[in-house]
This record gives C-alpha cells, sequence and structure tokens, in this order.
C-alpha cells in the first residue's frame, strides 16, 4: 500500500508507537464497524471505501490527537453510508466519539446549494462546527487532506470545487488556528488542480533549488551542530525546512517575480530545551556570520495573534549565500505545526480542552445576527476580510497587540480597542509620525490614536476605507444614532419656534 492508503495493521502499529496503553480493543472494534458498513464499497480511484477512514484516523494518530478522535475518524462516514444510528455508536463507542461522528455527518448533509451560496453554506456550517467543538475541523481537515490526495479520482468539475473550497475556506481556517502543516498541506494539493501550470513552474523551481542548496544546507547544519555542541546544549534538534509551493508562489508574485529577494526557500530550524537556549543560540549565530539587517524577528516575546513563536533570523554565511534561520523550543515547534490542535495532543492518556479564541467566539455571534441566507451572502466579503485575509499585527504604545486583517487601517484599529476610542478618533501617529487615517498598517507599527471626547461621532466616510466587519458596523450604529439625534433636534427646535 502506498502513503495514500494506510492499512489498519500500519494505523495499529502507529497508535501502539504513539500512544500509552492505548485501549487497541475499541480501535479494533471501530474498524470492524467501518469495514462492515462500507463492505463493497469503492471509490472513483478505484480503491476499496475503508482506505478513505482508515487514512483519516491515520493522520489524526499522526497529529497526536486522543484517541477518541482517532476512533470517530475510522467511524466519520458510518452513519451516512449504512444502517449504522448515533444511538448505536453511542452505546458501543460513548458518547464523546458518537457526538464527534454526528457532527462530522452533519457538516456534509443539506448541501444542495450552487456556486456562491454553496460557498456560504459550507463556510457557515464550519463556523458553526467550530464553534461547538474545534475537534470537529481537525476530523474534517484530515478528511479533506485525504480527499486532496484521491482528488485525481473525480471529475473535472468537481476537481475544481472540492480545490477551491479547499483554497478559500479549510485553508484559512488552518492558518487562523496556527495549524501551518495543515495549512501548508491543503494550500499545496489544491494549488496543483487550480494552477496547474504554476504548480508544476513552482515545482521545477523547488526541485532545481534544492540540487544547488541542498549539499550546502546540509554543510551549514553541520557547522550549526559543531557550535552548539560546544555549549551547555544537550538536546536540540538542526534540520532544514523547504518553502512550500503556493507560498513560494504568493511570494513570487508579491515580488514581481524576482527569485533573489526571497531567502526563505530552504531555512534551517534550530530546536532547544527552553527560551534561555533559543536566544543562546540567536547569539551563537550573530557571532559566527553577520545578519541581514532588518530580518531579525522576536516572535517570543511577541507572538504572533495565532500563537505562534520564534526567533527568525536571515544572515550572511561563506560565500555570501544567505539563510533564513527558525530558532524555538520543541513546544514552540509542536504549536508551529499544529497550532490550536497542539493543546489536544496526547499526554499520558488524557487531553485538555482548548479555549476557544476570541475570532472564534465571534464567528458564533456572527451566526445569531445573521436571520437569512441572503444576509450570510451580504456579509459573506467583510467575512472573507475579518477571518481568512492574511494577519498582521501591530502595536499601541503600551506594547499590547492587536490583531487585525492585512490591509487594515487606523480606523480598524482604534475601534479593535474600544468603540469609543473609534467614535472619538480624529488622528494617527504611526510609528511616531502622524498620518491619514486611510493608511495602510504593517506588521510592528506601534499606532497611537488621538481622539477628541467632544466629537459627537465618526465620518461616515470611514466606510470607504474601514476593513473589518466590526469596524464597519460600529460606525454604521454610530451614524445612524447621529442622525437621528440631529433629526431629533431639529423636530425640537421646530416646536419650539412654533410656540
Amino acid at each position: 500500500m502506498s502513503e495514500l492508503f494506510r492499512t489498519y495493521n500500519e494505523l495499529e502499529q502507529l497508535v501502539l508507537k504513539t500512544y500509552r496503553s492505548p485501549d487497541i480493543q475499541t480501535l479494533r472494534r471501530a474498524y470492524d464497524v467501518a469495514q462492515r458498513a462500507h463492505a463493497g464499497e469503492v471509490r472513483l480511484t478505484g480503491h476499496p471505501v475503508i482506505t478513505h477512514p482508515v487514512a483519516v484516523a491515520y493522520r489524526l494518530a499522526q497529529m497526536g490527537l486522543h484517541l477518541n478522535v482517532v476512533i470517530a475518524g475510522i467511524l466519520h462516514d458510518v452513519i451516512e453510508d449504512s444502517e449504522m444510528t448515533n444511538e448505536s455508536l453511542q452505546e458501543q463507542f460513548g458518547t464523546d466519539v458518537a457526538s464527534l461522528v454526528e457532527s462530522v455527518t452533519k457538516l456534509k448533509h443539506s448541501i444542495n446549494y450552487r456556486g456562491e451560496e454553496r460557498y456560504a453554506e459550507n463556510m457557515r456550517k464550519m463556523f458553526l462546527a467550530m464553534a461547538s467543538d474545534v475537534r470537529v475541523v481537525f476530523m474534517k481537515f484530515a478528511d479533506r487532506l485525504h480527499n486532496l490526495e484521491t482528488l485525481y479520482g473525480q471529475p473535472k468539475h468537481k476537481q475544481e470545487r472540492i480545490a477551491r473550497e479547499s483554497l478559500e475556506i479549510y485553508a484559512p481556517i488552518a492558518g487562523r488556528l496556527g495549524m501551518s502543516e495543515i495549512k501548508g498541506e491543503l494550500e499545496d494539493g489544491s494549488f496543483a488542480y487550480l494552477l496547474p501550470k504554476e504548480y508544476e513552474r513552482m515545482k521545477n523551481i523547488m526541485d532545481i533549488k534544492v540540487r544547488e542548496k541542498g549539499a550546502y544546507v546540509s554543510r551549514i547544519i553541520d557547522q550549526i551542530e559543531k557550535l552548539l555542541s560546544k555549549t551547555s546544549m544537550e538536546d536540540f534538534q538542526v534540520h532544514g525546512r523547504v518553502k512550500r509551493l503556493f507560498s513560494l508562489y504568493k511570494k513570487l508574485n508579491k515580488y514581481q517575480g524576482d527569485l533573489s529577494k526571497i531567502y526563505d526557500l530552504i531555512a534551517i530550524r534550530i530546536i532547544v530545551s527552553d527560551v534561555e537556549e533559543c536566544y543562546m543560540a540567536l547569539g551563537l549565530l550573530h557571532q559566527h556570520w553577520r545578519p541581514l539587517p532588518g530580518r531579525i524577528k522576536d516572535y517570543i516575546a511577541q507572538p504572533k495573534p495565532n500563537g505562534y513563536q520564534s526567533l527568525h533570523t536571515t544572515v550572511f554565511t561563506e560565500n555570501g549565500e544567505i539563510v533564513e534561520f527558525q530558532i524555538r523550543t520543541l513546544e514552540m515547534h509542536e504549536l508551529a505545526e499544529y497550532g490550536v490542535a497542539a493543546h489536544w495532543r496526547y499526554k499520558e492518556g488524557t487531553h485538555k480542552p482548548v479555549r476557544n479564541t476570541q475570532w472564534m467566539e465571534e464567528l458564533a455571534q456572527i451566526q445569531k445576527e445573521l436571520q437569512s441566507k441572503k444576509n450570510f451572502m451580504e456579509q459573506l466579503e467583510i467575512m472573507k476580510i475579518d477571518v481568512f485575509k492574511d494577519r498582521i499585527f501591530v502595536f499601541t504604545p503600551q506594547g499590547d497587540v492587536i490583531d487585525l486583517p492585512e490591509g487594515a487601517t487606523p480606523i480598524d484599529f482604534a475601534y479593535a480597542i474600544h468603540t469609543e476610542v473609534g467614535n472619538k478618533c480624529t488622528a494617527v501617529r504611526i510609528n511616531e509620525v502622524m498620518r491619514n487615517l486611510d493608511t495602510t498598517l504593517f506588521s510592528g507599527d506601534i499606532v497611537e490614536i488621538i481622539t477628541d471626547k467632544n466629537r459627537r461621532g465618526p465620518n461616515p466616510d470611514w466606510m470607504k476605507f474601514a476593513k473589518t466587519r466590526h469596524a464597519r458596523a460600529k460606525i454604521k450604529d454610530a451614524t445612524h444614532h447621529t442622525v437621528k439625534g440631529w433629526f431629533a433636534e431639529v423636530l425640537k427646535g421646530r416646536e419650539k419656534a412654533k410656540k
């Protein structure tokens, strides 16, 4: 069997290796139930249907999620494909497993819309699933990844629809959850079907660069290992990381195709035991090689909004070669790879629930506000910006981090701090320089909002450049109340004049 079609025995071996005293009997019972439910069924690839749930469960086990999630992965299609009921699953495997299977099943049902309506309905269902139990989304990621890997079996129109949905919905959600590994796989899997010529071009570029730089990077890794071995550090890892193809495609577009401006085609990761050793390793690199000005980023002291932590530096090595390094602890590395899922990773037979992040809670609130599909469609573009655009993080003068979508302006920043700060905003300083309120913000900017307590409310023209749903809603609300108040005062004046 290939990587795409794992056997049950391979799954069981992985579970025995990954988990301490796992309940193998229940895992086997789940496989037997799934095998009976899918008996005789064949996928469009020509492989038995059972290969899909086993592949999904294998991926969930690789992620180190609690065994209940792995078992639910094996069973995730049985209600849809057989006479099995949720009640029966609950009796055999418990409430938690049955609830996960039922939630995944609901995500698949009632998608009878086409075009933008289908897109909106899928998005709505994903939001609701995340708000109720984020583990359901981990299962959907594993399910979607295997579907992308076997997409060659689908007709062309379905290939494009599934790939676009994966790129525009699933990958950005994985990014917001900090799951960079999953996000990268979803993007590359979709990229191959949506822009096959560009995909092949990026693949050729990377193949050439890996051949050109591979031996050199190996020598650099050897040098780093020798440097670190002379210190008090004992438990460290050094390895290379190759840039993902869709990420390379986006960056090349950003730099008008200039490959020489992309320094992280092959980056080197250094994983150490604790934060102190991270900074020690950074110091060693800078003693040994000259760093590029402006390329040192401390995401340990100031983590990214999705929780990512690491030290980044880019240095000139021998012969003028430029190499990027990422330095982090093992815990930071797990969080960078698995994001929110890292909090659910198996720890000696237990798992700890993760608190919904603020943006997920906001999505749940959006669901309550939207009463019809028409309203949902009207909000779709704004939600794409709020939820799915790349994120930036900017600072207040006190050093607080404000998480905003790429392209956000000081108005979005002001309303993110507080409604009254937004309503009373009159001017802004960005990095201690006065700027216009429609200035685009960038990660690392220090933003100071200047307010006037006598200001009656926001300028309606702000709607032209406010990007976030939150800011636009507050401007609209405040403008409505201001106009209403002005109208009331006019009527009151007229009444006085009559008297």
